[in-house]
């Protein structure tokens, strides 16, 4: 298999705007976004005045992220399943919904708190089904090359959205009221709608039918659970969000208590995290070129742990500006490193279902890491909430020796064409199981490479969907070897070869190498049939005479 050299060449980090679909559903999104926040902050003041619960405050936020850690493998064997275009709109039509609903439910003068909570539960579904398929979109839009760029594109978009979209947000509200920003957010959802459904890209389509929903799953959390490099990305991801996130948990406590200032000093301070993320965005490029991935996100590890010791101990807002800069910094480096990894490890035919597994745990980690640094700050101090962030996200970077992230790839993850082989049986998709039988000829100088590309056969093959690997030696004549698998049914079967790319195929080429003789290896298909009689209406079951008794 042909790797990338260690510091391999990227494109210009603006590089992905030359695509006009990308260009289009970038900009659209970062329009939406703008309003998202907006009606957010909008949403929060409205709660905070129709209901004296603290609950049903906090519950605003929680209303709209449940659903991502909740729908989001879901919402990835969606996106695998059908178009991720139209997957894509589907999100954005309940993002709408909810906007538009909560715009005419205002302008009416009909507010309850459990409406509130029930419309932003609504748009986190329409987030939880959009973000899988627009990211999983990237590879199918762009270039394998243009990825990284575009994952890069993509984050500091949102950082920058993040850092004026709640400032404008209060303002609106100061200025014009609540039903200003639910008008601006409802406006705001149209712009992705129209680029959406104006833009098109080329999908290369399965030949075979769609998969069951709950198939669909399991395949992509087997396939997530036997990729090495994907699982250490993602655990990587949660441990990253369960201690990085006390910078953005924490800040309004560091404003309130150690610096003693009120909302602008709050809204300075997101901005310096902003543009922290924009400059690490801007020079994500040349950082690529200069340092390993794995390496890149242990170093963004310790800017943000660095970040966490001096807002424990600043009382300055300036130096605190500056020190929310360089975690904004190791916060774009991480994520966008690990979704590029993510994306660049996980063949087309599951990518969506990969990216979803690693947004509900990376997710999930922010969320308790939210709830357990709050918890220390509450109980203890809030600096030694932060300090204890600090040392947690030193440990984060000390784990790249036990959970590295892998050299980004140029392989092909596109399925390979595969053509199935003749029967002399019918068989319908769900006959089975199937049991698959190749027989190889080595010589006993290339057994050791014939079991280290085996090693590699085996795990490919099972990730696709193989069951019961084994490999078996004859022991009449030694130098024959037998690969025996199974599937559930022949469908399976069928999955299991188009899931094949052309990087996983070079192993059976160089297996073919290996083999003797001038045919190539024999490949014998069985069908299991069990011994047990069948009963039928048209043979009943016979009982025993009484002279056979």
């Amino acid at each position: 298999m042909q790797r990338e050299d260690r510091h391999p060449p990227v494109s210009a980090t603006l590089a992905p705007f030359r695509n006009h679909v990308f260009r289009s559903i970038w900009t659209a999104t970062q329009i939406s976004s703008v309003g998202w926040l907006v009606q957010t902050v909008a949403i929060s003041w409205l709660m905070a005045t129709i209901s004296a619960s603290d609950l049903m405050v906090a519950l605003v936020q929680a209303a709209s992220t449940l659903p991502v850690f909740f729908l989001s493998i879901l919402a990835g064997a969606i996106a695998d399943n059908f178009s991720r275009r139209w997957v894509m709109f589907a999100g954005h039509c309940l993002i709408a919904l909810a906007s538009s609903t909560l715009m005419i439910s205002v302008g009416l003068g009909f507010v309850h708190p459990w409406l509130i909570l029930g419309l932003g539960f609504l748009a986190g579904c329409g987030f939880a089904l959009n973000d899988p398929a627009w990211h999983a979109s990237v590879g199918d839009i762009l270039d394998k090359r243009d990825i990284p760029a575009a994952v890069t594109l993509m984050s500091v978009g949102y950082n920058i959205v993040r850092s004026i979209g709640p400032a404008l947000g209060g303002v609106i509200m100061a200025f014009f009221g609540p039903l200003a920003a639910f008008a601006l957010a409802a406006l705001s959802d149209l712009a992705p709608l129209s680029a959406i459904w104006r833009t098109k890209w080329k999908v290369r389509s399965s030949p075979l039918p769609r998969e069951k929903m709950m198939t669909a799953v399991h395949d992509g959390v087997r396939f997530t659970a036997m990729s090495l490099e994907i699982r250490a990305a993602i655990a990587r991801a949660t441990l990253f969000g369960l201690a990085s996130i006390s910078i953005l948990a924490l800040l309004p406590l560091v404003v309130r208590d150690q610096l003693k200032s009120g909302p602008i000093v709050y809204g300075i301070l997101l901005a310096g995290f902003g543009i922290g993320a924009f400059i690490a965005g801007m020079s994500n490029g040349y950082l690529r070129r200069t340092a390993s991935q794995n390496r890149l996100v242990a170093l963004a590890s310790i800017a943000c742990a660095a970040c966490c010791l001096c807002l424990a101990l600043t009382t300055s807002v300036a130096f605190a500006a500056i020190s929310l800069a360089l975690g904004g910094a190791g916060w774009l480096v991480t994520w966008t490193g690990i979704d590029v990894s993510v994306q660049l490890a996980s063949p087309r035919w599951v990518v969506g279902r990969t990216l979803s597994i690693y947004y509900a745990l990376s997710a999930g980690g922010m969320a308790a890491g939210s709830w357990i640094w709050g918890s220390v700050a509450q109980n203890y101090s809030l600096t030694l909430a932060l300090e204890g962030a600090a040392v947690a996200l030193l440990v984060v970077a000390a784990a790249g020796i036990l959970l590295p992230i892998r050299p980004w790839e140029e392989t092909d993850q596109e399925s390979s064409d595969f053509h199935p082989p003749e029967l002399a049986l019918e068989l319908k998709p769900r006959s089975g199981p199937i049991v698959a039988k190749i027989e190889y000829s080595i010589s006993e100088e290339n057994i050791e490479a014939f079991l280290g590309y085996m090693r590699a056969r085996r795990h490919i093959q099972s990730r696709a969907g193989a069951r019961n690997w084994t490999l078996q030696r004859n022991l009449q004549t030694p130098s024959l070897w037998t690969e025996t698998f199974r599937t559930p049914t022949w469908m399976d079967f069928l999955r299991l070869n188009h899931r094949l790319t052309a990087a996983d195929k070079e192993v059976g080429q160089h297996l073919l190498a290996l083999h003797n003789g001038e045919l190539p290896p024999r490949t014998v298909l069985s069908i299991e049939r069990t011994t047990e009689a069948t009963r039928t209406r048209a043979q009943p079951i016979p009982f025993p005479s009484r002279t056979q008794r």
